[in-house]
């Protein structure tokens, strides 16, 4: 095993939050696991990604990923996503999440992501009852769905 160090890193994440754990160039992979900041009910913030898309795979428990058209936030889509497909967030799109307490999603980006070329709108009650119909439309459509 010790001429595999040299060759491949093993890397893991059971912690809360948001962990960046690969570097490589010009990106980065992280993964995301429940904090309950994430909740509906706390979600403080949409951000968007100035520079670059942002990519969410889902690897366990569930993930409601929302959407806006704009920084408005007038408009909020729901997403749930699916175990092993690939959630690409285009370059400019205002963006949120919530998660259940087992989930783990993957996360590739831009490693110069960060918050000076990511601008957020913060979240206010009324935008929060949003985010909670948006929630429920999203499972609704994939419980349609399965």
């Amino acid at each position: 095993m010790d001429k595999l160090k040299n060759l491949i890193d093993v890397i893991s994440f059971d912690g809360i939050g948001y962990q960046p754990l690969i570097h490589c160039r010009d990106f980065r992979v992280a993964m995301l696991n429940y904090h309950p900041e994430l909740e509906i009910r706390n979600i403080g913030n949409f951000q968007q990604h100035s520079l670059t898309d942002e990519a969410f795979i889902l690897l366990k428990g569930s993930c409601t990923l929302f959407i806006a058209e704009d920084e408005s936030l007038n408009s909020i889509h729901g997403v749930t996503l699916e175990p092993y497909k690939i959630y690409n967030v285009k370059q400019g799109t205002y963006h949120t999440h919530t998660l259940s307490v087992d989930a783990s999603v993957l996360i590739v980006e831009a490693d110069d992501t960060c918050d000076d070329n990511s601008p957020m709108v913060y979240v206010d009650d009324d935008i929060r009852t949003r985010l909670a119909a948006a929630f429920e439309k999203a499972n609704m459509t994939a419980s349609d769905n399965r």
